[in-house]
């Protein structure tokens, strides 16, 4: 079951900061500017065990007030009507300002959990104006400090506890694939889901999914069976003004996490964009099969053999270092090798779930460690004597034991990969490789 979280708050009270301190990366960028948060950052947090998804909110241009109002006014409707969890992050140093109370007075009418987050307590005697922040009428403040890192332990412990419980409610029917159509807003996923089950809609069922915003819906013909992960249109939105980028983002992590494979749509006619590199990595690092389906390619300007060999080469430079997956150039309007879509999309997903027995996987993965062993580091030489293969692992996982596990460095590990690529098909699925001490 997918769980997020989203940080709002008014610009530079240390959103950026907090959302690096928690995800333990430095991808958001921090500057004392406002404002200088213009692309939508999210990532994934692992605390005590629970993962969940956490979304930076900012992108508002610094023009008057009244835009920081209206942009703040977008970004935290969007968070209440999608997020589990709401942090709402205010400066101690400043205390209490308008644009505070203005946030305030939306998320109290909420029916989200919302955690007072009372940032850079560190700085002079901010800590002693936490007590203004009760004022809110959102409960406790937890003082933090996002660049230290202080309090953010507590924090995490708030969110995990106000996160929804898994109920097992996905259970049902587990081994029927879940494939969900991903890309950035007009790439054409309505017209491909339309092309998928608009005809014949009398076999295909909508089945309620695990979260609030998905559907799956039933695709069982042409010798097919797979859950259609499905979240456009399905909350009412009639008096939400969102911001339709960030909008898109928080929708996508819905639809990756309840999936098995993604099929990300790109938009021909407009190229490669930064939304699809980062919608990309969110498969990634959910670790998803993928199928990219570069669409409108019936009115795409060049459509000769050596512009889609060109695309297809820009793609994979584009999202390099993992480039073993299927790329497929149609048109979800004239419905050209949809097809095509969908039994990639099946032939990814067998491949994520492909067994190799040791004993192969041993005489071959030996041989070429033979051949080409680890480099020595510091007159240390390590020695492979074993690999298995991780059963009922999410993605493919091989476990090599070793008498150096620390000293094998993340390029022979993608040397290793490649190897296992080049014997077995795994393509379209993100492959996991451990060392561990023998």
């Amino acid at each position: 079951m997918s769980k997020l979280a989203a940080i709002v708050g008014r610009p530079n009270v240390g959103k950026s900061t907090l959302f690096n301190r928690l995800t333990q990366t430095r991808s958001a960028i921090v500057d004392p500017t406002a404002g200088t948060t213009r692309d939508r950052q999210y990532g994934k947090v692992d605390w005590c065990g629970q993962e969940f998804s956490i979304v930076d909110t900012g992108g508002w241009v610094v023009n008057s007030d009244d835009i920081f109002e209206d942009e703040i006014n977008k970004q935290v409707h969007v968070a209440i009507e999608e997020a589990d969890v709401i942090l709402f992050v205010v400066d101690a140093s400043n205390g209490v300002t308008d644009l505070d109370d203005h946030v305030a007075q939306i998320l109290r009418r909420s029916k989200k959990p919302v955690i007072l987050v009372a940032n850079k307590t560190d700085l002079g005697d901010a800590r002693f104006n936490v007590a203004e922040f009760y004022s809110l009428g959102l409960g406790d403040p937890v003082d933090i400090s996002a660049a230290s890192g202080s309090g953010t332990g507590d924090l995490l412990d708030l969110i995990v506890k106000d996160l929804p419980e898994d109920d097992g409610a996905d259970e049902h029917e587990e081994h029927i694939p879940r494939f969900a159509i991903v890309g950035r807003p007009n790439a054409g996923k309505s017209s491909i889901i339309n092309a998928f089950i608009g005809e014949d809609r009398h076999i295909v069922t909508d089945i309620a999914g695990t979260t609030r915003d998905s559907i799956y819906h039933r695709y069982n013909k042409f010798g097919f069976d797979f859950y259609l992960v499905d979240t456009a249109g399905i909350r009412k939105k009639t008096k939400v003004n969102e911001d339709i980028e960030y909008y898109s983002v928080i929708r996508s992590i819905r639809a990756i996490e309840n999936s098995d494979v993604c099929i990300l749509l790109i938009d021909a006619t407009r190229g490669i964009e930064s939304q699809d590199a980062n919608i990309f990595s969110l498969i990634q690092r959910n670790k998803k099969g993928l199928v990219v389906c570069v669409n409108k390619w019936d009115i795409a300007e060049d459509k000769s053999l050596e512009a889609q060999k060109r695309f297809e080469a820009a793609i994979r430079e584009r999202f390099a270092p993992f480039t073993d997956f299927p790329i497929i150039f149609g048109s979800a309007l004239t419905k050209q090798r949809i097809y095509k879509v969908i039994e990639t999309a099946a032939e990814v997903y067998q491949n994520r779930n492909r067994v190799i027995p040791t004993s192969q996987l041993n005489t071959y993965m030996l041989e070429v460690i033979s051949v080409t062993p680890p480099p020595s580091n510091k007159g240390k030489f390590v020695k492979i004597k074993y690999v298995t293969m991780l059963k009922d692992s999410v993605i493919p996982t091989f476990v090599f034991f070793c008498n150096l596990p620390q000293w094998v460095k993340e390029p022979y590990r993608r040397f290793l990969e490649n190897k296992i690529r080049e014997k077995w098909d795994f393509h379209g699925t993100p492959i996991s490789i451990f060392m561990r001490e023998k």
